[in-house]
């Protein structure tokens, strides 16, 4: 069973969205063309190349897509949504799995991109249903994978390849291309079919001086653009910043004088993915003397397996045991942990509330957060900042300091790809709303033709026919709810019970009636969670509880189901016009 809609996604009236051609100087402004509500997709015309995007459009994560060619299907990247508010005790969001479920054996391979959770987390959960589709990827890339699935009892079978490589995946070959972003190893795809060449960037950036020397292949890029790229399928996360990104190796002088006005420990909080990050807090500690200790099962999972492929440069005796690194003076210790999105269950969350087993923050640390922080995270962020100073610590983040620059391309280094790509077609993904409609305004002010602009939501299924991208049809693509061991057994309905629980509390109201007159003889007892601490709250409530009972056993009614509609309105009633507020209520009436 699966989540409805998100209603993020739904609320788009418009999947296919014509761009005007803009007055002289004005701004290029999208609007939605008006068309019938998009039914089932029909079949797909011969030489014809399918996109269905399942995840990635309007919202940062969950990226999946799926291309279908001659009868076979190829999916491009599978990863997870991490929830946020309103979805409480949600501990992951899956791509819906539905649309393919039923084709398991089309599919030709996976295809990831790079390593990140939002690309790969969700991997386990469909080799779950098919454990021999073939992954596809780097070698850092497949190596985190493997050891994911390996905690699951899967052993995948895996192709390994690298930038400049060319694999033909059934109907499809596939070229790979280098490009820079925050964790190594990251590729970018090009599909060729007898429908067209598709150009899919995966996750990137422009970095000219990356600290593995590791450059995004534009020459490639414009090779590819020389030959005719029919559809280019482009990350826009960061489409409406302007300018061109940060170089990476900016930040290790500002870790270095972090380090240097240290007196005590130095924490520095990042993902357990960037190594290039991990990387600049191992040579600033050693330049000052200091020891490093990973903290969290991912930190030292994922640094282990980057020293273990010689992608993370760790001197002799540097790093050490969480053990050794208490023994040692606060001045001479680095804590690398995990928990820079302020997750309550992190190494450095734990850490914040005084509840890590080891680590107790005092006055005099140095913490940093070294990272971004991801839309939707921004609350719980600054809480563990807060947190943190409260406990006496120094705490440095992106807003004070420059401890983190983006994985993402603005938008000089979008436009400059669009200009050696020169697509016929752009289809913006990776990005909410606001992203991929500038990514789109990009495509436009590039040269790109308005009517070649197709912005999607997930599930809009994209046809590529005779060199034009078109939406055709669309695909239910709802969000699918990990909750401990249970897949897709939290629905919308029950997320809604849980935020009215969180916002308003829990009361219930028993009361035993006769089973023939329908009349009280026992109760009513109200009792509450998370309401008040007063005891005797609601006893103003029971006699109008008795008072409509009796009526309604005046008037005959006996049937348990509708008494307990009584109860539930009497009591919410009384709720709102005395507290102005919106418990959840559960009447309970039981028959002698």
């Amino acid at each position: 069973m699966t989540a409805p809609d998100h209603p993020t996604n739904g609320s788009v009236a418009a999947r296919e969205v014509g761009l005007d051609e803009p007055a002289e100087d004005a701004p290029v402004e999208t609007h939605p063309l008006s068309h019938v509500e998009l039914g089932a997709p029909p079949p797909l015309p011969a030489g014809g190349l399918r996109v269905i995007p399942l995840g990635g459009l309007g919202a940062i994560g969950r990226n999946m897509t799926v291309f279908e060619y001659d009868g076979k299907l190829l999916i491009v990247d599978c990863g997870v949504l991490f929830p946020d508010v309103e979805q409480p005790g949600v501990d992951l969001i899956l791509p819906d799995f539905t649309p393919i479920l039923d084709r398991l054996d089309d599919v030709q391979a996976i295809v990831l991109t790079h390593g990140h959770e939002d690309h790969i987390g969700a991997v386990p959960y469909l080799l779950a249903h098919k454990p021999d589709i073939p992954l596809v990827g780097s070698q850092f890339t497949l190596a985190l994978v493997e050891a994911k699935l390996a905690e699951r009892r899967i052993q995948p079978y895996s192709l390994t390849v690298r930038e400049g490589q060319r694999e033909r995946l059934g109907p499809f070959e596939c070229e790979f291309f280098a490009v820079n972003h925050s964790i190594p190893d990251a590729l970018a795809v090009a599909l060729r079919t007898g429908a067209g060449l598709v150009l899919h960037t995966g996750d990137f950036k422009m970095d000219q001086l990356p600290l593995d020397g590791r450059i995004t292949d534009l020459a490639g890029f414009a090779r590819l653009g020389a030959e005719g790229v029919d559809l280019l399928l482009s990350d826009s996360t960061n489409a409406e910043t302007p300018g061109f990104v940060s170089p990476e190796r900016e930040i290790g002088p500002v870790l270095d004088s972090i380090f240097a006005k240290a007196r005590g420990r130095v924490i520095v909080a990042s993902f357990a993915s960037h190594v290039h990050r991990v990387q600049q807090v191992l040579d600033a500690a050693a330049e000052h003397g200091r020891k490093v200790a990973f903290i969290g099962r991912s930190m030292v999972r994922n640094m282990g397996i980057a020293r273990d492929l010689g992608l993370l440069r760790i001197p002799g005796g540097l790093v050490v045991g969480l053990e050794e690194a208490t023994a040692l003076p606060p001045d001479r210790i680095v804590l690398m942990s995990t928990g820079s999105q302020g997750e309550p269950m992190s190494a450095l969350g734990r850490m914040a509330t005084g509840d890590h087993r080891h680590i107790t923050v005092a006055p005099g640390d140095t913490v940093v957060l070294a990272s971004s922080l991801v839309p939707g995270n921004e609350t719980s962020v600054y809480r563990v900042i807060n947190q943190l100073s409260r406990a006496g610590a120094f705490v440095v983040h992106k807003d004070v300091a420059r401890v983190h620059v983006s994985g993402h391309s603005p938008a000089g280094e979008l436009l400059y790809l669009l200009n050696v790509v020169k697509p016929k077609n752009l289809m913006p993904v990776h990005g909410e709303w606001r992203h991929l409609r500038a990514h789109a305004r990009l495509g436009v002010e590039s040269g790109v033709a308005p009517d070649g602009i197709v912005l999607c939501e997930d599930g809009d299924v994209v046809d590529l026919v005779d060199g034009r991208a078109r939406v055709v049809g669309h695909v239910r693509s709802r969000y699918v709810y990990v909750d401990g061991l249970a897949v897709g057994d939290v629905g919308e309905s029950l997320l809604t019970e849980r935020r009215i629980l969180g916002d308003g509390g829990f009361i219930a109201a028993t009361v035993v009636v006769d089973s023939v007159t329908g009349k009280v003889v026992g109760g009513p007892t109200v009792s509450q969670k998370g309401f008040s601490e007063d005891p005797a709250v609601f006893e103003p409530v029971v006699p109008l509880i008795t008072e409509a009972l009796d009526r309604a056993a005046a008037d005959g009614v006996v049937d348990p189901h509708q008494l307990q509609q009584i109860v539930r309105r009497t009591v919410g009633r009384w709720v709102n016009e005395t507290y102005r507020r919106r418990p959840m209520i559960v009447p309970t009436v039981v028959e002698v």
